[in-house]
C-alpha cells in the first residue's frame, strides 16, 4: 500500500503539472501591449491612464528597481469563443516560487474603475463570463517594478539612491485565453485528495479509497484531450470527495487574510499600493464567492487608501457594509509591543478603533497581532482598557528553545487583567489550504479534548494578493471531508465568540510572551528608536501645555496637528520599522520624519508655553515630569535656583573623583567607574575590583536574520574596550570626559554628577562605523537579588538573573522602557536610561563569596541586511546609574532623563491642571477630549507595584467627571474614584491604569469648545 501511495503520488505530480494545468487555458491569443514609463515616483491614476504609450512584447525588459510602469493591453475576443469564460492572462515577469517581494501590477478600466491585481499566484483578469465574440478587450495595468531583495546579505537595492536603473523583469505570458472551468476544478479536486491522501497515516482504509479514486481519475484522462475527459475524470471522484468527516473531527476556521508589512522590504509609499491592489483583489473575490470572508487589519492601511486611491476604497467601503470584508484589531497598525511606550500602546487603540467606528461603524472586540516580535507584560489591560477582549498572535510559534504549552488560553498581565488569546496551530499567517498546512493545525492543537477549534488566516501576504479563488474552492472541498479537519469561513469575532464560549476554564499564563527570536530587534537601528522615545515624550509635553495653556489661557487646542503627528508616531511604530528590520529606505526616512516631527512639536510646547508664562524674561522651569523636580510641582511651571556643581578632585593612582556629599565616583585613568559610593547609605555599588561604564564590543554574526537576531554566542568573543585617546576633568560642570578609539569608530563620553542628585549621568556619544559588531555598556553591581524589575506600560515586571530553566536561559536579551532595577531589602541600584530598549544581565558569585550582578545595557549593533549600513553614524546616548533606588526613585528618574525640565525663558509662574498626592500614581497624559467638547482628560497608574490611594485636585473649575475607556466614553459600573471635596479620590490596585475625563463649566470653555455639530458623539465612540 505503501509504495502504492507513493507511485500515485509521483504520477499525479506529472499529470497534473504537464496536462492538466496547461488544459486550464486551451485556446489563446495573444494581446498586443504598450508601455510608459513614469519618469520618477508614482503619478496619480488619472496621469498614468493618460500618459503617451510605447509598444512593448512579451519577453522585453522592463522596470527599473522602485520605478513605475503603465501597461497597456489589447485584444478582441474571437467570434467563435461565444458562449465561453475568457480571461486575460498578464505576466510581469513573476516568480512563481515567490508569492510577494516582486513586481506587482493594478488593473484599471479605462474609466479609471479598479479591477483587481496582478500576483504570482494570481495573474488572470476575468474579461467575459459567458462571452458573446468580438468584444473589445482594453485593461490598463499600473505595474510596480519592486525588486527582489535577496536574503540574507548585503545589498544596494534597499534604498532607491543606491539601487540603479538596471531593469529588473522581464514581461512573461500575456495573452486573451479561454478559461475552462471543468479542468480547473478537477485540478483542485486531485489537489485536495492527493494532499491528503499524503496526509493520511499508512493503514486506514480511507487512504486507500482515495489512492484508488486518483487512480481511477487519472485513467479517466485523456491526456491528449484533456478538456473533454475531465468530466468524466471528476465523476470518479464525487464518492471520495463527498464522504463526511467524522462528527469529533477538529475545526478549522479559515478567515481570508493577506499580512501587508506596513513597511519592511519596501518604504511606506509601496504599501499604500501594495494595500490597493489586495483589497482590489480579494472584494472583486468576495463578488465571487459568497462563502468567502476576508479580514484585514491596520487603520493606517484603510487610510491610505482612503486618501491616495479612493476608487478603490469605495470598493472597500460597500464589501465593509455588506460584513464580509471585516476590519479586524483595532490598532492604527500591527506595532512592536515591547517597546512602544505606555501612552503610544494606548493610543494604537484609540486611533485604530476610532477609524473603524467613524468610517464604518464597527468596533473591533480582538487584537490581531499575528506577526508581532513578543508580547509585553502590560498589554492585556490596555487591550481591556480600549474595549477589547481577544487576542490573535502566531509568531510565538518561531520560538527557537522553548515550544509555547498552549494554543488557546488566558494571558494575564501585570495588573491582574485576563484577555482570551488564541495561537492558530496551524504555524503560519500565510496559510494557502494546503492539506499538509490543515492536518498540522488538527495534530499541533494544544487543547484537544477540552477545544476543538482554531483559526488559520488563509491567503498570500506582503504583495502575494490575498486568497485565491483555488484556497477558496480547497476549502469548500474541505468544509466536510472524511479524513481532514473541517474547514469554514468564518469572521475572527465569530471565531473568538465560539472558541470563548467551548473553552471556558482555559489555562492562564502570567507575565510578558516573549519572543524566543529576533531579540536584536531591541537595538537594531538605534536613530528610529531614538526617534520614537523623543516623539513619545514630545507628544506628552504638547498635549501637557496645550491642555494648560487651553485653560488657563484660552489657548487654541490644536487638535487636528496632535491628531495627525500622534498618527505619524504611531504608523512608525510598525513591527519592522521600530524594530530596525526595514530597508535602508525605510529608516532614512523615519530618521527625517522623527526630526520633522520634533521641530513641529517643539514649535507647538513653546507657543503654549509663552502663552502661559508671559513676556519671555524670567528664569521659570516648565515641569512636565509627573512629580515634582527641584521644588516645582509636576505639570506646573516656577522659578527655580541655579544648582551648584559637584567637586571634582584628582584620584590618586590616576583619574579622578566627583563627590555632591550624596554620592562620591571614582573614575580610574582608562576612564572606567572603579567605586559608586552611596554616602548616604555608606554602601559601595560596585563588586571589589570591577569596573563600571565598560564599553565591551561583541563580534555579531547571528545564523539568519541579521537585523533581527542576535545568537547566544555572540557572548564567546569580547573586546573590552579599555584604551584611552584622552581623560580630561571639568570641573566647572561637575563632570569627567572621556575618549576612545576602536576599529573605524570613535566615543566619547562625560560623567557628570549634578548637585543634589543622587546619580551618576553618563552621556555617551559615539561615531560608529563597525561591521557585524554588538556595542555594550556594562555595569557590574554588587548586589544579591535573584530578579530585577524592568519598566513596561503602566508598570514593571520582574525577571530573573538566573538560568534555572531553559524559559529563562532563552531570555539573554531583554527589553525594558526608561528603566532597571535591581534591590536588596532596605537597597537597590536603577540605570535609567533615554533612549535604549535592550539589555542583559548575568550574575556570578566570587571568591569572597559575594555575588556580582552585572547589567548590560545594548547601544548599538552593525549587521549587513537588510541595511547594510545600519547605524554607522553619530548617536548620543544618556544613562544615569542611581544607588541607593527604591522602584519609586526608578520611576522618577526614568521621567527625568526622559522629560528634562524646559527653560523657554518665560516670566510668569504656571499652577498645574491636577495634583496628585501620592507619588506612586502617576500621570500618564493630561489632554483635552479628542471629541471637541472641552473636557480635560487626565489618565493615571499606579507605578510603584502596590495598592495606591490618591487625592487627585483639579485646578480648574469643574462641573463633574467620569471614569472612562481609553476612548473616553464612560465606563459603567463600579469604579475606583469617587468625589471626596473638590477633587477625586482613587483607590488603585497595582499597575491599574485609570482616565478620568473633568467637564468643565460651561463658562470656561472658551475657543477650546467645538460647535456641538462638529463635535465627535461619545456614545459612538
Amino acid at each position: 500500500m505503501h509504495d502504492d501511495r507513493r507511485l500515485v503520488e509521483n504520477r499525479l505530480g506529472r499529470v497534473l503539472t504537464e496536462r492538466i494545468m496547461p488544459a486550464i487555458y486551451p485556446e489563446s491569443v495573444p494581446l498586443t501591449a504598450s508601455i510608459w514609463v513614469a519618469p520618477d515616483e508614482p503619478v496619480p491614476v488619472a496621469e498614468g491612464l493618460a500618459a503617451p504609450r510605447t509598444p512593448i512584447e512579451s519577453g522585453a525588459r522592463w522596470g527599473a528597481p522602485w520605478g513605475t510602469s503603465w501597461l497597456t493591453v489589447e485584444a478582441t475576443v474571437p467570434a467563435e469563443w461565444a458562449g465561453k469564460t475568457v480571461e486575460a492572462i498578464i505576466d510581469l515577469g513573476f516568480d512563481q516560487n515567490m508569492t510577494g517581494f516582486q513586481c506587482e501590477g493594478l488593473v484599471y478600466r479605462p474609466d479609471g474603475s479598479p479591477v483587481k491585481g496582478l500576483h504570482p499566484r494570481n495573474q488572470w483578469v476575468r474579461v467575459a463570463s459567458p462571452a458573446v465574440g468580438g468584444e473589445q478587450v482594453v485593461l490598463h495595468v499600473e505595474a510596480a517594478s519592486n525588486p527582489i531583495i535577496p536574503f540574507f546579505g548585503p545589498t544596494v537595492l534597499g534604498d532607491k539612491a543606491t539601487a540603479g536603473a538596471e531593469p529588473q523583469y522581464r514581461l512573461g505570458r500575456l495573452d486573451l485565453a479561454v478559461f475552462d472551468d471543468e479542468v480547473w476544478q478537477l485540478m483542485q479536486d486531485l489537489e485536495v485528495l492527493g494532499e491528503l491522501m499524503h496526509e493520511m497515516p499508512e493503514e486506514p482504509a480511507r487512504r486507500y479509497d482515495i489512492v484508488r479514486a486518483i487512480e481511477r481519475a487519472l485513467d479517466a484522462v485523456d491526456l491528449r484531450d484533456v478538456n473533454s475527459t475531465a468530466a468524466a475524470a471528476r465523476a470518479c471522484l464525487v464518492e471520495v470527495l463527498a464522504a463526511p468527516a467524522v462528527a469529533s473531527a477538529h475545526t478549522v476556521c479559515a478567515v481570508g487574510h493577506a499580512h501587508i508589512d506596513t513597511a519592511w522590504l519596501w518604504p511606506l509609499r509601496e504599501t499604500v499600493r501594495k494595500v490597493a491592489r489586495t483589497t482590489a483583489n480579494m472584494t472583486a473575490l468576495l463578488a465571487e464567492e459568497p462563502e468567502f470572508i476576508y479580514a484585514m487589519s491596520q487603520a493606517a492601511q484603510y487610510d491610505f487608501i482612503k486618501r491616495h486611491r479612493p476608487e478603490v476604497y469605495e470598493l472597500v467601503e460597500k464589501a465593509v457594509s455588506e460584513g464580509r470584508f471585516v476590519p479586524v484589531g483595532g490598532m492604527w497598525v500591527e506595532s512592536d509591543t515591547n517597546m512602544p511606550g505606555s501612552e503610544a500602546m494606548a493610543r494604537q487603540f484609540v486611533h485604530g478603533k476610532r477609524f473603524f467606528l467613524a468610517e464604518f461603524g464597527v468596533e473591533s472586540q480582538e487584537v490581531w497581532l499575528p506577526d508581532t516580535f513578543g508580547f509585553a507584560a502590560g498589554l492585556p489591560q490596555i487591550i481591556k482598557a480600549a474595549g477589547s477582549k481577544w487576542l490573535l498572535t502566531q509568531k510565538i510559534s518561531w520560538s527557537q528553545t522553548n515550544q509555547f504549552p498552549h494554543h488557546t488560553f488566558l494571558w494575564e498581565g501585570i495588573d491582574g487583567t485576563r484577555i482570551f488569546t488564541h495561537f492558530p496551530p496551524v504555524d503560519t499567517y500565510n496559510c494557502s489550504m494546503h492539506g499538509r498546512e490543515i492536518a498540522h493545525a488538527a495534530r499541533n492543537f494544544e487543547e484537544k479534548g477540552r477545544a476543538s477549534m482554531s483559526l488559520a488566516p488563509t491567503g498570500w501576504g506582503d504583495g502575494g494578493g490575498g486568497t485565491t479563488r483555488e484556497m477558496v474552492a480547497k476549502a469548500a472541498r474541505m468544509t466536510n471531508l472524511e479524513g481532514s479537519p473541517k474547514v469554514v469561513w468564518d469572521a475572527p469575532a465569530d471565531f473568538f465568540a465560539k472558541a470563548e464560549a467551548e473553552y471556558q476554564n482555559p489555562p492562564v499564563w502570567v507575565g510578558e510572551l516573549y519572543l524566543e527570536l529576533h531579540r536584536a530587534t531591541l537595538t537594531s537601528q538605534a536613530k528610529t528608536k531614538q526617534g520614537n522615545r523623543r516623539s513619545e515624550h514630545l507628544l506628552r509635553e504638547a498635549e501637557l501645555w496645550a491642555a494648560t495653556a487651553a485653560v488657563r489661557k484660552d489657548f487654541e487646542y490644536p487638535y487636528a496637528a496632535l491628531d495627525r503627528i500622534w498618527k505619524t508616531v504611531l504608523l512608525h511604530q510598525f513591527h519592522d520599522i521600530l524594530p530596525g528590520s526595514s530597508i535602508a529606505w525605510v529608516h532614512r526616512e523615519a530618521e527625517r520624519t522623527y526630526a520633522a516631527v520634533a521641530e513641529e512639536l517643539t514649535t507647538l510646547i513653546e507657543r503654549a508655553q509663552w502663552v502661559l508664562g508671559g513676556a519671555r524674561t524670567g528664569p521659570n522651569i516648565f515641569n512636565s515630569t509627573p512629580h515634582t523636580w527641584r521644588a516645582v510641582p509636576a505639570g506646573a511651571a516656577a522659578p527655580v535656583e541655579p544648582s551648584h556643581s559637584c567637586s571634582v578632585a584628582e584620584r590618586a593612582g590616576g583619574g579622578f573623583v566627583l563627590d555632591n556629599s550624596l554620592l562620591r565616583v571614582e573614575v580610574d585613568i582608562r576612564g572606567l567607574v572603579v567605586s559608586v559610593f552611596d554616602l548616604e547609605n555608606q554602601r559601595e555599588t560596585l563588586p571589589p575590583g570591577s569596573a563600571a561604564n565598560l564599553l565591551q564590543l561583541h563580534p555579531d554574526l547571528p545564523n539568519s536574520w541579521d537585523a533581527w537576531d542576535v545568537d547566544l554566542f555572540y557572548r564567546n568573543r569580547v573586546t573590552d574596550l579599555t584604551e584611552v585617546d584622552f581623560i580630561v576633568a571639568e570641573p566647572d560642570s561637575g563632570a569627567v570626559r572621556v575618549a576612545r578609539s576602536f576599529g573605524s569608530s570613535t566615543v566619547e563620553q562625560t560623567l557628570t554628577l549634578r548637585a543634589g542628585a543622587r546619580g551618576l549621568d553618563i552621556d555617551t556619544s559615539v561615531d560608529w562605523y563597525e561591521t557585524e559588531k554588538f556595542l555594550k555598556l556594562a555595569f557590574p553591581l554588587d548586589i544579591h537579588a535573584d530578579r530585577y524589575a524592568c519598566e513596561t506600560q503602566f508598570g514593571h515586571l520582574f525577571r530573573p538573573t538566573h538560568t534555572n530553566t531553559s524559559w529563562e536561559y532563552a531570555k539573554f536579551e531583554a527589553c525594558n522602557h526608561r528603566f532597571v532595577h535591581f534591590a536588596e531589602p532596605g537597597w537597590g541600584v536603577a540605570l535609567v536610561n533615554d533612549s535604549t530598549y535592550g539589555h542583559d544581565v548575568t550574575r556570578t558569585v566570587r571568591a569572597d563569596g559575594g555575588t556580582t550582578t552585572t547589567l548590560r545595557v545594548s547601544l548599538l549593533r552593525a549587521p549587513r541586511f537588510p541595511d547594510p549600513e545600519t547605524d554607522h553614524g553619530a548617536h548620543h546616548f544618556r544613562h544615569s546609574l542611581i544607588p541607593g533606588a527604591a522602584i519609586g526613585d526608578a520611576v522618577c528618574e526614568g521621567y527625568r532623563i526622559n522629560l528634562t525640565p524646559s527653560t523657554p525663558g518665560v516670566g510668569a509662574a504656571v499652577e498645574p491642571l491636577f495634583t496628585i498626592d501620592n507619588d506612586a500614581v502617576v500621570t500618564s497624559a493630561v489632554k483635552l477630549a479628542d471629541d471637541g467638547s472641552g473636557d480635560v482628560v487626565l489618565r493615571v497608574y499606579e507605578a510603584h507595584g502596590g495598592r495606591a490611594s490618591a487625592l487627585v485636585v483639579p485646578g480648574f473649575d469643574v462641573a463633574g467627571f467620569q471614569v472612562c475607556d481609553l476612548l473616553e466614553r464612560p465606563l459603567p459600573g463600579d469604579t475606583p474614584a469617587t468625589p471626596e471635596g473638590t477633587g477625586v479620590r482613587l483607590r488603585l490596585r497595582p499597575f491599574q491604569l485609570v482616565t478620568l475625563r473633568f467637564a468643565r463649566s460651561p463658562e470656561s470653555r472658551g475657543v477650546n469648545s467645538l460647535p456641538a455639530q462638529r463635535r465627535r458623539p461619545t456614545s459612538s465612540w
